[in-house]
């Protein structure tokens, strides 16, 4: 029975090994592509924009981030609004401090003080969009730094839309954008800034070719029209979803819109995890996805390519094919995060730890297993439980669901 279970094993984690080099080729495809793509003129669309900031407590390099959008080259008007819950939150300093600085932009900080769900993040956003006075709206997370260009890429993609093919294309309702992330000292917030720029971007890239676009949004851009929102019933249907940006992609092209994806890449700061905090985020994101998305979340058994071809050496006793496999799925695996994450993205940080990109797959491989063991996840601190995107709130000691009421 050892034997035959070996030998079973050994043809499976060959199967898996062939399939992830198979993913790797057509990621590499997709980013190409993608290049391509990114490299034609931008449209002369630069309508007026609201851009919204949720606030809670200070994040790092949040000031320089706040500066970044400040310094835009662009040829329409926008607004920066800033939304805390408490004029007590120390984020109010730093948006003062951005208004003495920059006393031309138009910047307004708004307090928030109810609760409309679970997820603070979109109460606080549902009440800044009704003081926006714009018809675009612009959502990103108050970490995210942008390049000068960053509103004129962004809105270009909403430019009327022209034939194609004698076939009026949908009209876009929401634009999203890559992001890279920038480590911060510890090697587990080097694991997390590598997955993303290697593999996290990667299957973003995938999921737009293979499925004619795409059809959710990313955190790190939600550039909204005002009518799609208002379609899919405005931010308040999105208060008790964990992967706000997820629903509120999934909902615009539901309702008949296009998602765009922009040529801008923006960044975001990785906090200085430690092992814990480093695999409560990594099982927040992979839990998060397996109840959004849970054929999606079995399909990303391709993914991990490299780990399966180290399984698959082990279990045919580092065999002569064993052993090509390897080869082969290391160099795609490389060539994969050379282009995506330094040619895409633009991300500094990834040549110089290409070595650690094996032994970061090997672990995300495994928080990906974990992943399908319960559907509890840690957020800011605090315990949550996950059912078809909602978030419910676990007491810490009782493990009993609070009421809404109570939050």
């Amino acid at each position: 029975m050892p034997h035959i279970f070996v030998q079973s094993l050994a043809l499976l984690t060959t199967v898996l090994t062939v399939a992830g080099m198979g993913y790797f080729v057509a990621a590499l495809m997709a980013a190409n592509r993608f290049l391509a793509q990114r490299r034609g003129p931008l449209a002369a669309f630069a309508p007026g924009v609201s851009v919204l900031k949720s606030l809670k407590g200070l994040d790092p390099g949040m000031i320089d981030a706040f500066c970044s959008h400040c310094r835009q080259r662009y040829n329409g008007e926008f607004e920066l609004l800033f939304g805390v819950a408490s004029l007590d939150d120390p984020a109010v300093q730093a948006v003062e401090q951005l208004k003495a600085e920059f006393p031309e932009r138009a910047i307004s900080l708004i307090v928030c003080p109810e609760r409309l769900g679970t997820n603070g993040k979109v109460s606080t956003l549902a009440q800044m969009a009704a003081q926006a006075r714009y018809d675009f709206l612009l959502i990103n997370d108050s970490d995210i730094t942008v390049g000068t260009r960053y509103l004129e890429r962004v809105m270009a993609c909403f430019a009327p839309s022209k034939e194609r093919d004698g076939k009026a294309l949908q009209e876009v309702g929401l634009v999203t954008a890559l992001y890279r992330g920038r480590a911060h000292g510890t090697l587990a917030s080097k694991f997390e800034a590598l997955g993303i720029a290697t593999d996290f971007q990667a299957g973003v890239l995938l999921s737009k070719w293979i499925e004619g676009g795409l059809h959710y949004g990313l955190g790190s851009t939600l550039a909204v029209r005002r009518d799609a929102l208002d379609t899919i019933g405005g931010l308040e249907v999105l208060v008790d979803y964990l992967a706000d940006d997820y629903e509120m992609g999934a909902r615009v092209a539901q309702a008949g819109y296009r998602v765009a994806l922009s040529a801008e890449v923006v960044e975001t700061n990785i906090a200085a995890y430690g092992w814990r905090g480093f695999l409560e985020h990594q099982l927040r994101w992979e839990r998060t996805v397996r109840d959004s998305r849970p054929w999606g979340y079995v399909g990303l058994i391709f993914t991990h390519g490299l780990g399966w071809a180290l399984i698959n050496v082990l279990a045919s006793g580092a065999s002569t094919l064993s052993l090509g496999l390897l080869g082969v799925s290391f160099l795609l695996r490389i060539a994969l995060a050379v282009t995506v994450g330094a040619e895409v993205l633009g991300d500094s940080q990834v040549l110089p730890r290409l070595w650690l990109v094996p032994l970061r797959d090997v672990v995300a491989m495994g928080v990906w297993v974990a992943g399908f063991a319960g559907n509890t996840i840690v957020w800011r601190g605090e315990r949550f439980r996950l059912k078809d995107g909602r978030l419910e709130k676990v007491g810490e000691s009782t493990g009993q669901r609070v009421s809404k009421s109570a939050l």
